[in-house]
């Protein structure tokens, strides 16, 4: 097993990862795992405790109501590797079996227009092979009955691989086999790069290596733009704040709770054993600082208790147990992934801007990277739709289904 440290064993690498959180992990472990790729890998982490990255704070689940049948079929996958990450991970005894709490997500539409966009992405996502059921005020109440819906026209729920999934323990392993694996990963920080014309041909670390590298993966979260800016390049991803609050309730819910997506924006899920995790954002919502973790306590009493109490009563008596912010890696263009490489730099790889649905995107993205790197092509699914292109032609991908 190679161990990580602070410096780089070797001055050169064929792929050099800037960021080892679950992108970065993905990309390194599929790169290992394709018996087509015989290059060394470095991934260079800045804080390997992870305890600021979007990683640690997600809400670790996955859905496939999505309005692209791209973004769906990329869950898809994902729920396979999921179901079946002992398989995928070679047999290996040591990786454990894990299963989706499948308590599904409940899109809920308070206005005709907003249902007609989930009668639009029902469409889509059957199409594609989803059980996502649309249901109707009535329908809801009688699955649900602890949903207020007086003021709600039509839901949207599947209970089809849909749920909670234990993304620590995915990212764990996808780790400790890219290590046993030959990929090297350093706690430092890339400062910055050397660009001659249309390549990157080294980057620069904090302790003052300088390491040559084949290819860059641009993986490293709400930091993109700042990692991009040393290879003079520009990336519409910036930092915007979620807060996410953990709660018991005095009168528990008599059965599981969907990922319920209230036409506010505030959105709160089952967590087990009387206990839920909510999430939200202040109406104004702009880019912060990097380093900007700092809770809004006020947002909680003023914002989302309320919403929370109102569409499910059985919330007016709760007590928070923990509460934390974290950041997601906005896409300021059009919310969705930014991959692929830059038309001009061709061995700078964007690895970015998942707007708070890197986590369950993380398979098929990093298995789609790694094949870009080793055949410079997709031969699973064609993520080209997603690449940098789009950016420089201001050309969106409109992705209506961001919480």
């Amino acid at each position: 097993m190679v161990a990580q440290s602070a410096k780089p064993t070797q001055t050169s690498y064929d792929v050099v990862i800037v960021g080892g959180a679950i992108m970065g992990a993905s990309t390194a472990w599929f790169l290992m795992d394709n018996p087509d790729f015989d290059g060394s890998v470095l991934v260079i982490e800045r804080d390997m405790t992870y305890a600021n990255c979007s990683t640690a704070h997600t809400n670790s689940c996955m859905r496939q109501q999505f309005s692209t049948e791209l973004n769906v079929r990329i869950s898809q996958f994902a729920a396979d590797f999921v179901k079946n990450l002992r398989s995928h991970m070679g047999g290996d005894t040591r990786v454990p079996e894990l299963s989706i709490r499948n308590f599904g997500y409940m899109y809920l539409a308070d206005t005709e227009t907003f249902a007609d966009v989930l009668r639009g992405n029902a469409a889509v996502q059957r199409a594609a092979g989803t059980a996502t059921q649309l249901m109707s005020v009535d329908e809801i109440k009688a699955a649900y009955p602890f949903y207020n819906v007086g003021d709600i026209v039509l839901g949207s729920i599947n209970t089809v691989d849909e749920g909670y999934w234990d993304g620590a323990a995915v990212f764990d392993w996808w780790r400790r086999q890219s290590r046993e694996r030959g990929v090297e990963y350093v706690q430092n920080e890339v400062v910055a790069m050397t660009r001659t014309g249309a390549r990157i041909d080294s980057v620069t670390l904090a302790s003052g290596e300088v390491i040559a590298c084949g290819h860059v993966v641009n993986a490293s979260g709400p930091r993109a733009a700042r990692t991009a800016k040393m290879a003079g390049l520009d990336v519409p991803v910036e930092p915007r704040k979620r807060y996410s609050w953990v709660f018991s309730a005095e009168q528990p819910l008599d059965r599981d709770l969907p990922l319920t997506i209230d036409p506010s924006g505030v959105h709160v899920r089952e967590n087990g054993g009387g206990t839920y995790q909510c999430g939200g954002h202040a109406d104004v919502d702009p880019a912060v600082d990097y380093d900007d973790f700092a809770m809004d306590h006020s947002l909680f009493e003023n914002h989302v208790w309320p919403i929370l109490a109102t569409r499910i009563p059985a919330f007016e008596a709760i007590k928070v147990t923990s509460e934390w912010a974290g950041h997601y890696a906005m896409n300021t263009l059009d919310h969705n992934a930014i991959t692929g490489p830059h038309p001009e730099v061709g061995n700078f790889i964007f690895l970015n801007g998942f707007s708070g649905h890197g986590l369950q995107q993380s398979p098929a993205m990093g298995r789609g990277t790694a094949e870009w790197l080793t055949y410079g092509a997709y031969r699973t699914l064609d993520l080209t739709p997603f690449h940098y292109d789009r950016v420089v032609q201001d050309r969106p991908i409109l992705e209506k289904a961001v919480i």
